[in-house]
């Protein structure tokens, strides 16, 4: 007879308890369920007792203020127990100068709220890089309140309506030129050149003249008798003195510029100033008094020393056609002998050597002497901007300055434009930086005020070493 299976047999074989017998999983779910709580509870009483506002936190604080992390009411301003959203301009004030923009846009005269471009909490980052949103608040329509503005006035971006820079710009269809005095073809010293008068080819490079003034190293075509040696005229002979408005706020360190070439560790060793035959050595490179003084110590040294040179015998050789011939012997005073050696000196350098390389006004100087023009060298092309050639250090001289190579004048101005900044300056991972304070300031440091400290060390405030 078969097996009768109903609903109700089966149910009698079921354990109706079975949920209530322990396992391994309700073990670990009941003590995690008790555990999970209570650590939390003696977390949270842990940074109370420590006063560690870090679980109350928005984010890690930038490098600057790292020190700050534990410290919320030092930038924060308590009310009632809690601490306002945003950091006071007051907080940061007492810490840090920040002098207001230079020109204040009339469209929105409010002052701007320090946090509003200065955004904390957002991990170790460099709190001086505002966005270029905040930039373009004014510069995207810039109306400055007092007159209409200089500058570009619809500026979004470095891609987006940023003006050529002002060094290489045209103005009314006239190319931009360096005010400089100093006659220099770049081409020719680009290419292999003759050092000195008899001496060997040589291959310039850009380091050779042109170097920050912070590098301390050999000069290749130095030489030290004019390196080392002082002279009469001055940096307002040479240099344009640079009216920044806006300076950086980060400390100079000497390499950002290149220093202005100079003479002796640039240009003595192949442009030789001899004067006469008698002599090895050259007059000194400094202002015609001194050159004139010089040849005049020179020869009546000389002179003294060899009395027979004032009885001249004439060397027909050197007599030029249809001109009359001087007599064949001639004898002169020690003191004829020196005006005339120092004149025949003097219109080889003056008409020559000097005027080689210098702009000379006859009899403008001292004593019916040349003048010389200020050199007006140019020490910083970029008055409105940052930048500093040592961050460029890895890439050649002629990658960016590549108008060098064919520069013929020295009024050319081979500053490179901004399509060659955009090159590697452009948004993306694969670029570098190019947002507006990489190379801007904001702040108009030259209106610095100095602050008075109230800020305690955070290790200080309770007797802390």
């Amino acid at each position: 007879m078969a097996r009768t299976r109903t609903t109700k047999k089966l149910a009698q074989r079921i354990d109706l308890n079975y949920f209530k017998r322990p396992t391994r999983l309700k073990r670990a779910r009941f003590w995690l369920s008790v555990l999970a709580p209570l650590l939390a509870l003696i977390w949270i009483a842990e940074r109370t007792i420590l006063k560690d506002a870090r679980v109350y936190s928005s984010g890690r604080l930038s490098e600057p203020h790292a020190v700050l992390e534990t410290q919320c009411a030092a930038c924060h301003v308590q009310q009632a127990g809690a601490s306002s959203a945003k950091a006071s301009d007051a907080a940061c004030l007492s810490c840090h100068d920040g002098p207001m923009h230079h020109a204040v846009s009339a469209a929105s005269r409010e002052k701007l709220a320090c946090a509003e471009c200065h955004t904390e909490h957002r991990g170790r980052i460099d709190i001086a890089a505002a966005s270029n949103q905040a930039c373009a608040k004014c510069h995207a329509d810039l109306n400055v309140e007092h007159g209409p503005t200089r500058f570009a006035a619809h500026i979004r971006s470095f891609e987006d309506g940023h003006p050529e820079f002002a060094a290489v710009r045209e103005v009314g269809g006239v190319a931009a030129s360096d005010p400089g005095t100093i006659k220099l073809n770049h081409a020719i010293h680009m290419k292999q050149i003759r050092r000195g008068p008899n001496g060997p080819l040589v291959q310039l490079e850009c380091g050779d003249c042109h170097r920050p003034a912070a590098a301390h190293v050999n000069w290749k075509f130095a030489d030290a008798k004019y390196s080392e040696a002082s002279t009469q005229y001055s940096d307002s002979d040479e240099l344009i003195e640079a009216k920044v408005e806006t300076v950086a706020a980060r400390p100079k360190t000497g390499r950002e510029l290149m220093a202005p070439a100079k003479f002796g560790t640039a240009c003595a060793s192949c442009h030789l100033l001899t004067f006469d035959k008698r002599f090895d050595d050259g007059v000194p490179h400094d202002k015609p008094e001194v050159v004139h003084a010089f040849l005049l110590k020179r020869f009546t040294a000389y002179i003294a020393a060899h009395p027979a040179e004032l009885r001249e015998v004439r060397n027909p050789d050197r007599d030029i056609a249809e001109k009359p011939a001087a007599p064949m012997v001639r004898s002169y005073t020690p003191k004829e002998w020196i005006a005339t050696r120092t004149g025949e000196a003097e219109e080889l350098l003056w008409r020559k050597t000097c005027k080689q390389c210098h702009a000379l006004v006859p009899g403008a100087g001292i004593d019916g002497l040349p003048g010389v023009a200020n050199a007006k060298t140019t020490v910083q092309w970029m008055l409105h901007a940052k930048f500093d050639h040592d961050a460029h250090r890895g890439f050649s001289c002629v990658s960016c300055h590549e108008k060098a190579l064919t520069s013929t004048q020295s009024r050319d101005v081979l500053v490179p434009g901004i399509a060659t900044c955009r090159t590697c300056h452009a948004p993306g991972p694969e670029h570098a930086e190019s947002r507006c304070f990489e190379c801007h300031t904001y702040h108009d440091w030259s209106k610095r005020k100095e602050i008075t400290p109230t800020f305690t060390l955070p290790a200080l405030e309770h007797g802390g070493q």
